[in-house]
């Protein structure tokens, strides 16, 4: 069995790539991935809009309460996307995998924008936007293991980190893009407009670049030969290599928790900035365009990094360090309400975690065979998320509203680094290591 175009199976070594075409397909990789990630966190921006919207209720906290629930919602699949696409990228091939979770995040956003509001449809409003979320979770769950497994395959060796970190970094040009769009339709529309139908123009607007992403795709080269991955499919072979690698993987989850929850509290900035805070929605946006650059500059420096001076040490020092630091931030933003505060802030956490999470994001990988490195990540991924990331900001918005105190986040944020500092330490080092056949 062969691939058309399919370079000979002993080839088959990432480093083998020519430079020039490395570079064309990690941009393929990235734009995909950023618009998967722009369509799915443009929800959590827009929380407080999307909840008035759909989820009408007695307070303004309870309607934001069920917002960012249905927020949450959306973690639900993405587990089961992390198993079902994860093991379609080991088996069919990175590319068929990421070609069908394009697919999947354009139905998904394709409903958002268009669901009617709750004053028009009912119950009914509610009921589809959840189904969007799943859809989206879906994708989402199946988008990081054939993607990460194909940006490190395709990576020179002794630069895999700093291929593997465009993972993240095409995360952090969604959220860059999602804020900028948000800070431009506050400052151009008036409230009321805003709620009534702005926030569905960056739903909209997302789905005249998903074909340009899509193309992208098509034209990327496989780097898994038919070799390598034909007898994956099979459930039991499958499920005995995932039990082999299972201290990896349940480590991997912890590792992911470090990373999850301190993303999904900067991504939280804004509604907490909005509401807790009482910023004005503009400026309270500023802090979402922090975190888009934050993101994008330090998840390229930690993968520079790990691959300069290991994948350890620049997991775990920026990892301690916000636990330390995160509720002097907290505290120096609740006493000062400044705008330098809420940037300065969301920088410092951005910046600590990504720089840890992009030499986290290319250790898991290496220690995983490539018969299950896909299907290993995407779990350990989508389940990490899913657990954590899908509740965090359910999490603070409800331990603020129940204590009163706005410094909630910061021991949740403290709690949850530790629990993942200690799983880094239990993971060897990788750099300099040849990817596990």
């Amino acid at each position: 069995m062969t691939y058309p175009n399919q370079p000979d199976p002993q080839a088959m070594a990432p480093a083998a790539a020519p430079t020039a075409v490395t570079r064309n397909v990690v941009v393929a990789a990235v734009a995909g991935n950023a618009l998967e990630f722009y369509d799915f966190g443009t929800y959590a921006f827009f929380a407080v809009y999307i909840g008035k919207a759909f989820f009408p209720a007695a307070s303004d906290f309870t309607s934001l309460l069920l917002s960012v629930a249905v927020f949450g919602v959306g973690f639900v699949t993405r587990p089961l996307g992390g198993i079902l696409i994860g093991a379609y990228g080991d088996r069919a091939g990175r590319k068929p995998a990421m070609m069908l979770t394009i697919l999947l995040i354009t139905l998904g956003t394709l409903g958002l924008a268009l669901t009617p509001s709750y004053e028009s449809i009912g119950m009914a409003a509610p009921v589809l936007v959840v189904l969007c979320r799943l859809v989206q979770g879906l994708a989402l769950g199946g988008e990081v293991g054939p993607s990460t497994a194909f940006l490190i395959e395709i990576s020179p060796p002794a630069k895999r980190g700093f291929y593997a970190s465009w993972q993240f970094a095409s995360q952090g040009i969604a959220v860059l893009l999602a804020g900028l769009v948000g800070v431009l339709l506050s400052k151009l529309m008036a409230p009321a407009d805003l709620q009534a139908w702005g926030w569905r123009i960056p739903f909209a607007a997302s789905l005249l670049l998903i074909p340009i992403a899509f193309y992208l795709r098509r034209r990327m080269p496989e780097t898994i030969a038919p070799r390598e991955h034909h007898d994956v499919g099979a459930a039991p072979g499958l499920m005995r290599q995932l039990r082999q690698s299972a201290r990896v993987i349940v480590l991997a989850v912890l590792v992911v928790l470090g990373g999850t929850v301190p993303t999904y509290v900067c991504m939280y900035m804004t509604t907490y900035a909005i509401n807790t805070l009482k910023f004005p929605p503009a400026t309270a946006l500023a802090a979402t365009v922090a975190l888009g650059v934050s993101t994008v500059i330090f998840s390229l420096l930690g993968g520079w990094l790990s691959d300069r001076f290991g994948r350890k040490p620049v997991m775990l020092i920026p990892r301690v360090l916000a636990v330390l630091l995160a509720y002097p931030a907290f505290m120096l933003l609740i006493e000062t309400r400044t705008t330098t505060a809420l940037i300065g802030v969301t920088v410092l956490l951005a910046g600590l975690t990504f720089i840890s999470a992009a030499a986290s994001l290319v250790t898991i990988p290496e220690l995983l065979p490539i018969r299950i490195r896909s299907t290993g990540l995407s779990i350990a991924y989508a389940v990490g998320v899913a657990v954590f990331g899908g509740s965090t900001q359910l999490v603070i918005t409800w331990l603020i509203g129940v204590t009163g105190n706005p410094v909630a986040p910061a021991w949740y944020l403290v709690g949850t680094g530790i629990v993942s500092a200690l799983a880094m330490l239990a993971l060897p080092e990788t750099r300099g290591q040849e990817l596990k056949a």
